[in-house]
């Protein structure tokens, strides 16, 4: 079984939300991204979203655009991010891992190749941006192959007619967009996702993250009463941004996760079920 859906169905059983936090390989220094993985975990995430560097980011905002810059500055490719995964296995062999990224990359290398090193490094799933479902295609198939979930995106302006064929091939779980912009680019509002979400449950049986827009820890702890888990990219990132060490960003790391772990914990219903409304 798909590390992910191990570990949603052990957090289903334990009545908790997973916190899902997404970091950029190579920024802010490349030798710094494993040990902000591991630091990332011991903090309280459950999965790890891992940005594949790429010039042109199209959903997201300034704050990950300059982190991809900065990684791409510093040489860092498809085989260094794959590096980077094989050597957080070395020491993490449970915590699913989630690449984030867009299409171009891959195309280069080919979807088959890509698939087979991702999966051999140990990634468990791929969340690419510019593929829906409509046009997963070939890539959904390999990944597929080699026992890699394909992760989907659904915003609110999501018609039915595309929620349902995105059902039909999405694994893992499905990352609702909780905002009309890029990522960072606003504050969501945590009212307006209860509908969203149960359309979304309504159609596919698959776990519900919530992300874009999330910057606190009493946000992440309202958005998990309704969620099944929560991602935090932009407020992270901009943090590591500053950070000239590899001890500063895993303090970075430890001291921003740490207090949203709690919020979530505290603030989030002790049962597994969860609700779509809050009357």
């Amino acid at each position: 079984m798909n590390r992910i859906d191990q570990r949603f169905q052990s957090l289903k059983a334990q009545g908790r939300v997973a916190l899902v936090p997404y970091v950029t390989a190579g920024h802010p220094d490349p030798g710094f991204t494993v040990d902000i993985l591991h630091a990332a975990v011991a903090a309280g995430a459950d999965l790890v979203e891992l940005g594949m560097p790429f010039s042109d980011v199209m959903a997201d905002g300034p704050v990950i655009q300059n982190a991809c810059a900065r990684a791409l500055e510093q040489g860092t490719g498809l085989d260094h991010v794959l590096a980077m995964v094989r050597e957080f296995r070395q020491r993490d062999d449970e915590t699913p891992l989630v690449l984030m990224g867009y299409t171009n990359p891959i195309e280069r290398r080919g979807s088959e190749r890509f698939a087979r090193e991702a999966a051999e490094a140990g990634v468990d799933a791929l969340l690419i941006v510019d593929c829906p479902a409509d046009e997963a295609g070939d890539l959904h198939g390999q990944l597929a192959a080699n026992g890699l979930h394909q992760i989907f995106l659904v915003a609110p302006t999501t018609t039915q007619a595309r929620l349902e064929r995105t059902a039909a091939l999405a694994g893992g779980f499905v990352y609702h967009v909780s905002i009309k912009g890029v990522t960072g680019a606003a504050t969501l509002d945590v009212d307006a996702l209860a509908p969203m979400l149960e359309s979304i449950r309504v159609r596919m049986d698959l776990p519900v993250a919530v992300g874009f827009g999330i910057r606190k820890p009493e946000q992440a702890a309202s958005v998990a009463r309704l969620a099944d888990a929560v991602v935090i990219g932009s407020a992270l990132v901009e943090r590591l941004d500053e950070c000239d060490s590899k001890d500063q960003a895993i303090e970075v790391v430890t001291e921003f996760l740490a207090p949203v772990r709690q919020a979530m914990d505290n603030g989030s219903p002790v049962n597994s079920e969860k609700a779509v409304n809050l009357s």
